[in-house]
């Protein structure tokens, strides 16, 4: 027996639609390179993003095109997200802050049609001009008094091209499971490999994005996405705000400026933030530094990384503000876990919760997920077992662009039973909460022992004189292999090796405590934020623990 229900197709478009008959007067507010401070309703986004689409049919790109971007968190970009998905092509982000080559091969393997590139990136993209040759425009996102000089034929200024057209436009019905946007791994090990999402799986991910137990997304609140754009769909807060008409503020490029920061959450009222460790620890050594609070701040997501403690506890005790910590990846969309308490919780002591917090979360619905041992046989919930994370869901990638779909081939990522294979090491709570002890290619393994880098990392940060720590295994006569700690002081700080060691001592297993430290004025950091370890396994790859 079918359902007599009608067979609407989820598009991408609806959200905006929605956002225009029942939030029209909400505000999106930006920062843009021509502009400190952008401000429109959601009235005036949806017909500037009709202006686009009919921009997009004018340059002559069709149903199922790549077009590309490599921009900040602005309103040019939200207009970009909505108009390019819902005339039928394809919003392919791409990320600034990776090599070119990478940036190069990423717009060539996807053949982006027209790249829309920000005002800041623009001498990126001159420097790749001669390996741009499907590119058939440019448009760069700024207005006519700001257009930068450019070797190339065919650049284009988007306001311009905006105010050419006209504000009626029809989006179009299709297929939901046509793609809607791409994004390509970080690529640590070999070329990014490139993810594509569906309307359907977007719009799913949106609505269990805004659950109460989730990011509780809602008109009454503020977010202010610091996650970029650029990378996996800034976690789908640019869906998820505009579902529940939610009110906006994009930092553009200043995302990693606490000033700039703070001001916007001061003045707009930001109830709700997103972003990485290393911003939330910038943030809040600005604001202890300059004596300054957030009160209107509630909440704020992490992700990206494993949460240190501190952040946790410095967001509690100076600001009385939440942190929620959560676990996905590009594969992922990137939803996958998040912190939140169960009923029977509201008890526990204050160190009990941030016990909680300190881990990646628990399951939401549409994300199943299970551990597995080196038979791929499937472990206990207990919090003890540890074993290779897999998860799967109607937003997990199933295969990579241009590679193969073949399940358990060595391209695809997905096993014979459906399982996405996330590399990571992990253990989960009785009570569903997920803890990644590691990456598969980062755990240490030390006479028999498996140790988790993360753990070691999480204990160090959590000495005052500590900046950021990265924990890699090193070649061992004795042991095989044991754990290297490597610091980054706190400005004006010091700390001795033995001081370190004894440090961690009062919190780490015998075995987990690293034979050695080593101190340096900085960590290599992937495109995304994350301590790129793959490097500091080459730039010590010779080093040799002291003889005891």
């Amino acid at each position: 027996m079918q359902a007599l229900m009608m067979n609407t197709q989820l598009m991408i478009s609806s959200i905006l639609e929605n956002a225009e008959k029942n939030f029209p007067e909400v505000e999106m507010v930006s920062v843009t390179a021509d502009n400190p401070l952008h401000r429109q309703s959601y009235r005036r986004f949806g017909e500037r993003c009709r202006q686009l689409a009919n921009c997009l049919d004018s340059l002559g790109a069709v149903f199922g095109d790549r077009i590309g971007t490599l921009a900040w968190n602005d309103y040019r970009h939200m207009e970009l997200y909505y108009a390019v998905s819902g005339s039928g092509m394809v919003c392919h982000t791409i990320n600034p802050r990776l090599f070119p080559e990478q940036i190069s091969y990423i717009i060539n393997h996807a053949e982006d049609k027209i790249l829309f590139v920000d005002l800041l990136v623009m001498p990126l993209v001159e420097a790749l001009k001669q390996h741009l040759t499907k590119v058939e425009a440019i448009v760069v996102l700024t207005d006519k008094e700001h257009m930068p000089k450019s070797s190339f034929s065919n650049v284009l200024c988007y306001e311009e091209l905006l105010s050419s057209e006209t504000a009626h436009y029809e989006w179009p019905s299709f297929d939901e499971n046509t793609a809607s946007g791409m994004c390509y791994t970080s690529g640590t090990t070999g070329n990014p490999k490139g993810v594509v999402y569906s309307h359907r799986s977007t719009i799913i991910h949106a609505l269990a994005g805004a659950l109460p137990d989730v990011t509780c997304a809602s008109n009454m609140e503020t977010t202010l996405p610091i996650v970029p754009m650029f990378h996996v769909n800034a976690w789908g807060a640019p869906y998820a705000a505009l579902m529940v008409g939610m009110k906006m503020v994009l930092p553009g490029p200043k995302m990693a400026d606490g000033e700039t920061l703070h001001q916007l959450i001061t003045s707009e009222n930001v109830t709700f933030s997103s972003g990485v460790p290393t911003i939330w620890l910038a943030l809040l050594d600005y604001l202890e530094i300059e004596k300054k609070s957030v009160p209107s701040l509630r909440r704020v997501s992490v992700g990206g990384a494993a949460c240190p403690r501190v952040i946790v506890e410095r967001f509690k005790e100076n600001h009385n503000c939440t942190v929620v910590q959560g676990w996905g990846m590009t594969e992922t969309s990137p939803l996958g876990t998040v912190f939140n308490l169960k009923k029977g919780m509201e008890d526990f002591s204050e160190d009990e919760i941030i016990d909680l917090q300190c881990l990646q979360g628990r399951g939401v619905f549409g994300i199943e997920m299970i551990i597995v041992d080196e038979n791929n046989q499937e472990l206990a919930w207990d919090g003890v077992a540890f074993g290779a994370l897999k998860v799967r869901g109607p937003w997990v990638a199933k295969s990579y662009y241009g590679l193969s779909d073949i399940p358990g081939s060595e391209e695809c990522p997905v096993d014979d039973n459906g399982w996405f294979e996330t590399g990571d090491v992990a253990s989960i709570t009785p009570e569903g909460f997920l803890q990644i002890t590691d990456r598969t290619k980062d755990v240490i393994k030390s006479g028999g022992e498996w140790i988790s880098s993360i753990e070691i990392e999480n204990a160090a940060v959590n000495h005052a004189d500590v900046a950021e720590a990265a924990v890699i295994g090193r070649y061992h006569p004795k042991w095989t292999e044991r754990p290297l700690l490597i610091i980054v002081l706190q400005p004006e700080r010091s700390l001795t090796r033995e001081g370190m060691l004894d440090f961690l001592t009062k919190s780490l297993h015998k075995m987990s405590v690293p034979d050695d430290v080593v101190f340096v004025n900085e960590l290599p950091h992937t495109a995304t934020g994350k301590i790129n370890k793959l490097g500091l396994r080459k730039t010590f790859e010779k080093y040799q623990f002291p003889i005891d």
